[in-house]
């Protein structure tokens, strides 16, 4: 198909890292039921596998082809006849992995986060029939700047909040150089949430983590939202994420452009706020705390357990960004893909998070919801506050 084609027709040959997470699992879902005569290779760390051929075990349309190895590794930890294989069948690489700990070791999170990255740079310069290098960044690689943010901005001269920021940007550095000679689309989607028609999510991460986590949570006072709340609070559904990329990957206009995945008209963190605590009927207090108050109460012994993953959050809750998303509007227009209001998807949400916490504690699965959050973490898109998996 020429250059000048909007889009590339199906079958192809897709590998993608960052298998079985949260958004790795759907986006291979979904590449499977959009092109169910192509073939899916999917890189699994060995403590995933077993998970990861569940999962596999249930996508229905392409073949899902499950690869032991590692990002960080020489040739992705693969054998010899299977990093071969790739080189000569692969057309669309799709690189998710990364560690998005916010308060992970920066020695960690440059190992897996640029390294990482420049290892699946040198496989796509090694493919052979290669039709796009899609690599997962994060709106956040803006760091502290804030004001109206371009996607054809990066180097600003911006200071980083954590390494997983700094790590991001230095991993997105190499993909922009590389895309003088590859085919490279980048995708800095926002705050990833749950499915915007079942409210579907498996990790809770930055501000949407602590919005959720304080006003749902069992304790007995909600807690005052840090800040005075004004900023925006930019979440998109897992399901936007998935179909705009799947979109954008095949057309052909997105070869060497950056996307900003996010929702256009993000509503104030204070709102979001007043709308969670309204759908779990509590009433939030009449008063603000300032993010400096708000760090130093979440340090109390009460709260400690509370403190981990919320101090980190409290920066994003209350950053005056603007991520300005052209090219993602110009690109899906006509196509039915859009992010959806957060209204329109919250009561799903709060629903979903609702029964999590009473099926969690009526098993007794873990002591209090508060100490590890309140479901499983991963580690692809924005900052979560856990671990990588």
């Amino acid at each position: 198909m020429s250059e000048t084609s909007k889009t590339r027709q199906a079958p192809g040959t897709y590998f993608i890292t960052g298998y079985p997470g949260f958004i790795g699992k759907r986006l291979v879902e979904h590449i499977a039921r959009e092109d169910p005569k192509g073939h899916i290779y999917a890189l699994v760390q060995p403590k995933a596998f077993k998970e990861a051929q569940a999962l596999a075990a249930k996508v229905k349309g392409a073949r899902v082809e499950l690869l032991t190895g590692d990002a960080v590794d020489m040739h992705l930890g693969l054998s010899g006849e299977e990093y071969q294989r790739l080189c000569e069948r692969v057309t669309d690489i799709f690189h998710l992995a990364a560690v998005s700990q916010l308060g992970v070791p920066k020695e960690t999170a440059w190992r897996v986060n640029v390294d990482g990255t420049r290892n699946l740079l040198e496989l796509a310069r090694d493919c052979e029939n290669l039709a796009r290098f899609n690599y997962f960044s994060t709106c956040y690689v803006s760091g502290d700047r804030v004001g109206v943010i371009a996607e054809d901005e990066l180097d600003r001269g911006q200071s980083f909040r954590n390494a997983y920021e700094e790590t991001k940007f230095q991993a997105e550095r190499l993909v922009q150089r590389a895309s003088a000679t590859l085919p490279v689309t980048i995708f800095r989607p926002s705050s990833v949430v749950g499915d915007s028609r079942t409210g579907e999510i498996d990790r809770f991460e930055g501000p949407y983590y602590l919005g959720i986590l304080l006003v749902t949570s069992p304790l007995v006072v909600p807690l005052p939202l840090p800040g005075n709340g004004v900023a925006p609070l930019n979440v998109v559904p897992v399901d936007f994420v998935v179909e705009a990329v799947w979109r954008l990957s095949h057309d052909a206009r997105a070869k060497g452009r950056t996307f900003h995945l996010v929702d256009p008209n993000p509503m104030s963190a204070r709102r979001v706020y007043e709308l969670i605590a309204e759908k779990s009927h509590k009433r939030l207090p009449r008063f603000n705390l300032s993010a400096r108050a708000a760090d130093v109460m979440l340090r109390l012994p009460v709260l400690e357990k509370l403190a981990r993953p919320q101090r980190a959050a409290i920066s994003y809750v209350n950053h005056l960004a603007i991520y300005n998303c052209h090219n993602t509007l110009e690109l899906l227009d006509g196509t039915g893909v859009r992010c959806p209001p957060l209204s329109s998807y919250l009561d799903q949400l709060v629903a979903y998070v609702r029964e999590q916490y009473k099926q969690r504690k009526e098993g007794a699965e873990i002591d209090d919801p508060l100490d590890h959050g309140p479901l499983p973490s991963s580690d692809e898109g924005a900052p979560a506050p856990r671990s990588r998996r």
